[in-house]
């Protein structure tokens, strides 16, 4: 029993705290038992807040007993991204070179969501140095692995809230993404995560074509954990507008009638490998049958927009890399550390060359999607690589596949469409217009209500 306990969706809990059938101890402390066993193989959260979830669980218990609950998410375990300031918890970001920060005194916007609702927050999860690649390998975290096969990566830079998920070791996770970060590991860790529209979720730290995103195991708790950590903080200058919008109220709505596009090349990367491409073929199918008209797109680029994206991240990342002393730079992961430098010598002329080549990223994707709902696409073009690369063979920092939507501010979801013969899980990936995260989040739903059932939990 308490194994299965871990493996319940938030709703379930919700709906067994209400009848008094579970307690959000128990719960919490299933969690934790579990996080103990799993996680020296796994290695998703490198701090564990026992205390400080007990607590919260005790807490939320009370209030189920007295009929007062905070709402669907109390007493609902939770874990947070390395790069996420939660008061109380340290914020490593990933790389020795900031070992010695002290504790985080302030909670970011969403945080300060999950506490009010009552969310029991387990504590941080991996991720690579400064978030800057698509894997799990850290100077200060090591190697987080895929609970799928441990000598796979869990993807990243969110590398810890994927695997966490995927293992049982909270039952929501926040990740953050600025080119795949949330979307690169639910692929590879068979879960669903959300990149939401730019500014629909308040960050403390506003960044351009940064987010933070929802991951679980459902659908229907991508959209519980949305509904939450999108609501307002004035913290946050370049915040959409709240809307009050409830996503689970139209997510059952189905797709017929809907037009989707098909993308299985977008013009530049590592060709799709034949496997994913035969499941994110076989999802497409699958749309047609739930009603939905079906169109195969051409490739949305005819040349590489990654330099250009690369140089504007690389700016980000060498105006932080810099201010750090001579002895923290040669702790950070040294293909990271070599990348920051060249920072250095970027000119103001190219900077805003790069910076114009995102504005035309960002019209050529926005225009190729246009005539369409929603798009299908590989979230990622390969299989899960071997847990102690960088990035995948012939690969590069920044995923195809996931970037662009960034630069267009779009909607964009990864959710399982199955398995490689090696038993690996592939990432479709649902990319919607522009503010319409509800739209992308009712044709993830559709899609799972309608898939073929899936394997059996990691083999953990």
């Amino acid at each position: 029993m308490t194994y299965e306990l871990c493996f319940l969706s938030g709703a379930e809990l919700a709906t067994r705290y209400c009848r008094g059938e579970l307690s959000p101890v128990e719960v919490a402390g299933a969690v934790l038992d579990r996080i103990e066993s799993v996680n020296p193989r796994v290695n998703a959260l490198y701090f564990v807040d026992h205390q400080g979830a007990l607590a919260a669980a005790r807490d939320a218990e009370e209030r189920w007993r007295r009929g007062e609950s905070l709402g669907k998410l109390d007493g609902v375990p939770v874990t947070l991204k390395d790069s996420i300031p939660v008061a109380g918890m340290p914020m490593l970001s990933g790389t020795q070179a900031f070992a010695g920060r002290p504790a985080c005194d302030e909670d970011a916007p969403l945080v300060a969501r999950l506490r009010e609702a009552g969310a029991v927050l387990i504590g941080k999860t991996t991720m690579p140095d400064l978030g800057m690649i698509p894997a799990s390998v850290s100077s200060k975290h090591g190697v987080t692995r895929n609970p799928w096969h441990l000598e796979r990566t869990a993807g990243g830079s969110s590398a810890g809230a994927g695997a966490a998920v995927a293992a049982g070791l909270g039952t929501l996770a926040v990740g953050s993404d600025m080119g795949g970060s949330v979307r690169i590991p639910a692929s590879f860790c068979g879960i669903v995560g959300l990149k939401p529209s730019y500014g629909r979720v308040p960050l403390a730290h506003p960044w351009q074509a940064l987010v933070a995103g929802p991951m679980a195991r459902t659908v229907g708790d991508v959209a519980r954990l949305l509904n939450l950590i999108a609501r307002p903080d004035a913290r946050d200058y370049t915040a959409l507008p709240w809307d009050n919008r409830d996503y689970l109220a139209d997510l059952d709505a189905g797709v017929r009638g809907l037009r989707a596009g098909l993308m299985l090349d977008i013009g530049f990367g590592i060709p799709v490998q034949h496997e994913v491409r035969a499941r994110v073929q076989a999802a497409s199918a699958a749309f047609e049958q739930l009603g939905a008209s079906v169109e195969t797109m051409p490739p949305m680029f005819d040349e590489d927009p990654e330099p250009a994206f690369d140089r504007m991240v690389q700016a980000y990342a060498w105006a932080e890399f810099n201010t750090l002393s001579p002895e923290q730079q040669s702790h950070v992961m040294p293909e990271i550390a070599d990348w920051c430098r060249e920072g250095e010598t970027l000119s103001a002329v190219a900077l805003t060359s790069a910076t114009v080549r995102t504005g035309e990223i960002r019209r050529r994707v926005i225009d190729a999607t246009a005539g369409f709902d929603f798009v299908l696409a590989p979230t990622m073009a390969m299989e899960p690589f071997l847990a102690d690369l960088p990035w995948p063979t012939g690969g590069s920092r920044h995923n195809p596949f996931c970037f662009p939507f960034n630069l267009s501010e779009q909607p964009a979801v990864s959710i399982c469409c199955g398995f490689t013969s090696s038993g690996l899980p592939v990432g479709l990936q649902i990319i919607g217009r522009r503010f319409d995260d509800a739209g992308v989040l009712r044709a993830a739903r559709a899609y799972e209500a309608a898939r073929p059932p899936l394997r059996e939990l990691p083999p953990l």
